[in-house]
């Protein structure tokens, strides 16, 4: 209860008119002043329906101011009554004894006011302190509620970011399983997205497939043999030969053989020129003649010939045959002979550069045929490389997302493990206790250190600065002492 609510229920009941429409809450200010504080706590803490004159009283009260009549009031109330002797008439003779009884009861009375004084004055300090208390103890319980919602607020505003987070990191992690979940290959119900789900049969039998077929090529195309002399080779078997030395080949049949084809084809060579240069010189004689025999017989009709000249011009004629048959001779069996024995390498230089056309045109072939299965072989490496650098990469990417999921793993821990912790520290009841403010009690509360003067007494050491903590510990002392007090008396 506000210190506003207490006063106004003491204005109800000490009966102050229309206290009930009043509203508590706008007389806590009046507690806002240290003086004012002390004596309207003493006054809703001491005041009731006790001290309120009846209506009795104030109508006597008001015949005797009516009256004109003075009254006494303060001081010379106080002489009035201490010189007011009881009439002996009214009041009966009391023998000692009856005196002493009745003095002792009033002492007995007195004291028993006194001590009644006492306590009262002890429990409107416990009254005070305990008022004081309840209101430290609401300051705190408002200060320790708005902080409670802060922190809930907080907490609560925590709690929705990290659900939402991990609610989005769920999300993620369920579509980055989805990636990494075996497919069943029978079903075909999941996705293949990497290149490692894919089976490899279908290319692998392909691969083998054209590997035969590039096999047989081989096999059809150069001599046998030919595919397993590349399988095993080596550098040492393409290295550039000397096609003239006989180290090419080991067989010397072969070689003997080659020899003799070359002779013959020679031979043969020179025998077809042989006969070519007869015949063209039979050719050139006839057409000699054909032409010498039509010259003469043109001239025969054009012009009378004589006989002696005719007989005379064939004469000269035969020998001049006759010359010439000596000078064909002479070259035929002395300078023919010496000149195709000189030019013998000449008459051979069509037939071995007709064989080595025929080696070039061969290489050309085999070289082209050998670039075709080349061009095939290099396909077939560079597929099988695409596919080993794919799966590399692949593999490069798993080991990366593997990484990243075992540094993300590891933050995901720390940070649970530092939840845990600041829970822990949360819900720790020695943590949440808050250290009690200075409760110094003001000097200008003068009523408050009265009432500690009178628990305390006088022989006791004077505190520097005095507590609200100071003053419960003296009235508990006060509390302890005070039935030994009653059984000393």
């Amino acid at each position: 209860m506000s210190c506003g609510n207490e006063f106004v229920e003491t204005l109800k009941k000490i009966g102050f008119p229309k206290a009930d429409n009043l509203n508590g809450e706008d007389f806590d200010w009046l507690f806002e002043g240290i003086e004012d504080e002390s004596f309207l706590k003493w006054f809703c803490g001491n005041v009731n329906e006790q001290n309120v004159l009846s209506e009795r009283e104030l109508e006597a009260f008001s015949v005797l101011q009516k009256s004109g009549k003075p009254i006494l009031e303060g001081a010379a109330l106080d002489e009035a009554l201490k010189t007011c002797k009881t009439s002996d008439l009214k009041t009966p003779r009391l023998d000692d004894k009856e005196l002493e009884k009745l003095e002792d009861e009033v002492q007995t009375l007195l004291k028993l006011k006194n001590l009644k004084i006492q306590r009262r004055n002890k429990c409107q300090l416990m009254a005070s302190v305990t008022s004081h208390k309840s209101l430290r103890l609401n300051a705190k319980e408002e200060s320790a509620t708005k902080k409670l919602k802060q922190s809930q607020g907080i907490l609560n505003a925590m709690n929705t970011k990290i659900s939402n987070e991990l609610q989005a990191l769920t999300d993620e992690v369920t579509q980055l399983m989805m990636f990494f979940r075996h497919s069943n290959l029978g079903q075909g119900t999941n996705p293949l997205v990497f290149l490692s789900q894919f089976s490899l049969e279908k290319y692998l039998s392909q691969e083998e497939q054209s590997t035969a077929a590039l096999t047989l090529y081989t096999k059809k195309q150069f001599f046998q043999g030919i595919h397993e002399v590349v399988e095993s080779s080596n550098e040492d078997n393409f290295q550039l030969l000397d096609i003239q030395t006989p180290s090419i080949c080991d067989n010397q049949e072969i070689l003997e053989e080659r020899r003799l084809e070359m002779a013959r084809l020679q031979l043969a060579y020179i025998c077809a020129q042989h006969q070519l240069i007869h015949l063209k010189a039979s050719n050139s004689s006839m057409k000699s003649s054909i032409k010498w025999a039509e010259e003469t017989l043109h001239s025969l009709t054009s012009k009378a010939v004589d006989k002696e000249n005719l007989d005379a011009k064939i004469s000269s004629l035969t020998s001049e045959i006759m010359k010439l048959e000596e000078q064909i001779t002479q070259i035929k069996d002395r300078s023919l002979p010496a000149v195709v024995r000189e030019n013998a390498q000449l008459l051979n230089m069509p037939v071995v550069k007709g064989d080595f056309d025929l080696q070039i045109a061969k290489q050309d072939y085999y070289t082209a045929r050998q670039e075709l299965v080349l061009n095939q072989l290099i396909k077939q490496k560079a597929s099988f490389e695409l596919l080993q650098l794919s799966y590399e990469i692949e593999l490069r990417k798993h080991w990366d997302i593997y990484r990243e999921l075992e540094n993300l793993v590891q933050e995901l821990s720390q940070s649970n493990m530092m939840l845990y912790k600041q829970l822990e520290i949360l819900t720790d009841p020695s943590v949440s206790q808050q250290i009690n403010p200075r409760n110094t009690i003001d000097t200008k509360d003068y009523s408050t250190h009265r009432l500690y003067q009178l628990l305390e007494g006088e022989n006791k050491k004077k505190e520097l600065f005095l507590t609200h903590g100071n003053l419960e510990e003296v009235a508990e002392a006060g509390e302890w002492h005070e039935p030994r007090r009653q059984s000393l008396q």
